[in-house]
């Protein structure tokens, strides 16, 4: 089936800025708002080592442009200025999609949502010609 679809909308920062993981609940329980706090600032600092370089080349490889709008410099710059209580119900037990979804499972089933993906990593050249 071809799409005539050129870019494609993702939702990669919606779960780091708005508490849904699993884990922010666990924080907010345990350590309340200030620990949760540094993990949500924590993970929107990673989110371009972990996330965007996967997902836009899995996109890419579909030929298609990835758009990341829960990454807009307007957008995290509003969900910063919210108090945590205004984004997020951390007494509801949630999920995030991919996890619920297996998405995060295609590619290894031994991965884990804080593993960075191994082919993204920088390689050097001396490596390279080593492996020849």
């Amino acid at each position: 089936c071809q799409s005539r679809v050129k870019a494609v909308l993702t939702g990669v920062g919606a779960e780091e800025q708005l508490a849904s993981y699993s884990h922010h609940h666990v924080h907010f329980q345990t350590h309340r708002l200030e620990r949760l706090n540094k993990e949500i600032e924590m993970e929107l600092g990673q989110i371009s080592s972990r996330n965007l370089g996967r997902d836009d080349q899995v996109i890419g490889d579909h030929g298609k442009e990835a758009r990341f709008p829960f990454l807009n410099e307007n957008i995290v710059s509003f969900l910063n200025f919210l108090p945590v209580w205004e984004k997020a119900n951390l007494t509801l037990s949630r999920k995030a999609m991919q996890f619920e979804s297996r998405i995060a499972k295609i590619e290894k089933n031994n991965d884990k949502p804080s593993d960075k993906c191994g082919r993204l990593q920088v390689i050097s050249l001396e490596n390279l010609s080593n492996e020849n």
